[in-house]
C-alpha cells in the first residue's frame, strides 16, 4: 500500500507535535530573553539601592516623569509630593531624560526616586 507523498511529514520525526513543541519552545526562549533585557536598564546596570538598602530595579516597576513641578522642598508629579529628602532619593543619579524616575514597590509605595535637585 502506497502513502500519499504529501501525508508523510505529518508522520514521524517532524510531525505537527514535534513543530509545535519547537515553536512553543522558541516563543519562550525570546520572552525569557525580552524580561532579560527589558529588565537591563539604566538603573539595574548602575546597581542602585534606595537609603535602607533596597534594589531600586529597572523597568518595569519604574516611570519616568517629564512633566514635573519644582518646589523648595520636593517635586509635584501628577499630584503627588516627593520631598527631596524622601527616603528613596538617590542623589546625584540624574535620569538621561532628565525628567524625575520613581520606582515603586508592588505596593504602590516609593522605593527609589531619581532626579536633578535644584541647585546640585
Amino acid at each position: 500500500m502506497q502513502q500519499n507523498p504529501q501525508s508523510c511529514w505529518l508522520s514521524g520525526p517532524m510531525s505537527k507535535e514535534w513543530w509545535a513543541t519547537v515553536l512553543f519552545t522558541a516563543v519562550a526562549i525570546l520572552f525569557t530573553i525580552h524580561v532579560a533585557w527589558g529588565h537591563d536598564s539604566w538603573i539595574s546596570r548602575g546597581a542602585y539601592k534606595n537609603k535602607q538598602g533596597e534594589w531600586c530595579c529597572g523597568d518595569y516597576d519604574c516611570k519616568s516623569y517629564s512633566q514635573t513641578l519644582t518646589t523648595p522642598k520636593g517635586w509635584v508629579i501628577e499630584g503627588e509630593f516627593v520631598p527631596y529628602d524622601d527616603p528613596g532619593t538617590i542623589d546625584k543619579v540624574v535620569p538621561p531624560d532628565g525628567g524625575v524616575t520613581i520606582c515603586r514597590r508592588p505596593d504602590g509605595s516609593r522605593r527609589c526616586v531619581f532626579g536633578l535637585k535644584p541647585g546640585i
